[in-house]
C-alpha cells in the first residue's frame, strides 16, 4: 500500500501523496518493529487487542526490504531482518513459510487434503519469494558486481538448474531438506521471478 501510494505521488508529481507515504512509512516502522529479535512482528494488534503482537518468524516481512520499487526498513533494521531470514527460512529454491525453531512448523507437504492444507503455510517453501530475497541481498551490498556475481552462484544457479532439469519451475517445494517440489508443476510467478533475477544478477537492478 505505501508502495503504490509512493507510486501515485511520483507519476501524479503529488506532495501530499508523498507525505502521507512517508507518514504510513513511519508508523509502519514504530508498530511493526520487534526491537527483541531484531525482526518485524508478523501480525500486530492481534485480535484487534492494542500492542498484542505476534513475533513468528514468517517471510512476508521480505518485502519491507525488496521486491517492490521503495523499501519501507533501511539501515541496520533491514541488514538485520535480512540476517535473520537467510539463517532461518532461505533454501536454494526459495523461503519457507515459517522458521523450523517454530513448534507448529511442517516439513513435509503432503498426507491428506487437510494435512496440505495445513502445511501450506506453516513451512512448505514458495519458490517465487526467492525475488523478493534476492533484490533486497543485492539492494544490502549497493547492487555491486562483486555481490551479483556471487548471487549468481549462490541463489540463481540452483533454481535454474532446478528448471533445467524440471522444464519449468513449480509452485512450492518441502521445507526440509532435500526440498523435494511440490504443488503444481509449471508456476508462472515462479518462473516469472527466476527470469527477474536473471536480469537483476546481470544489469539493471531495477527491471
Amino acid at each position: 500500500w505505501i508502495n503504490s501510494v509512493r507510486a501515485a505521488a511520483a507519476i501524479l508529481n503529488d506532495q501530499s501523496l508523498g507525505e502521507i507515504a512517508s507518514k504510513a512509512e513511519n508508523s509502519f516502522n514504530i508498530k511493526f518493529w520487534n526491537d527483541r529479535l531484531r525482526c518485524l512482528y508478523d501480525v500486530v494488534d492481534v485480535d484487534h487487542k492494542p500492542g498484542q503482537n505476534d513475533d513468528t518468524l514468517r517471510p512476508n516481512q521480505i518485502f519491507a526490504l525488496g521486491g517492490l520499487p521503495w523499501t519501507i526498513l533501511s539501515g541496520e533494521r533491514a541488514k538485520d531482518v535480512l540476517n535473520l531470514i537467510e539463517s532461518d527460512l532461505l533454501t536454494p529454491v526459495g523461503l519457507k513459510t515459517l522458521s523450523t525453531s517454530n513448534s507448529q512448523y511442517f516439513g513435509r507437504y503432503e498426507g491428506s487434503q487437510r494435512e496440505r492444507d495445513h502445511a501450506y503455510h506453516q513451512g512448505t517453501v514458495w519458490l517465487w519469494l526467492m525475488g523478493a530475497f534476492v533484490d533486497a541481498w543485492l539492494r544490502a551490498r549497493g547492487y555491486s558486481q562483486e555481490a551479483k556475481n556471487e548471487a549468481r552462484a549462490r541463489f540463481l544457479a540452483p533454481l535454474s538448474a532446478c528448471a533445467e532439469k524440471n522444464n519449468h519451475l513449480p509452485e512450492i517445494a518441502d521445507g526440509d531438506y532435500p526440498h523435494l517440489l511440490r504443488g503444481s508443476p509449471f508456476q508462472a510467478w515462479s518462473l516469472g521471478e527466476l527470469i527477474r533475477i536473471s536480469e537483476m544478477c546481470r544489469g539493471d537492478e531495477n527491471i
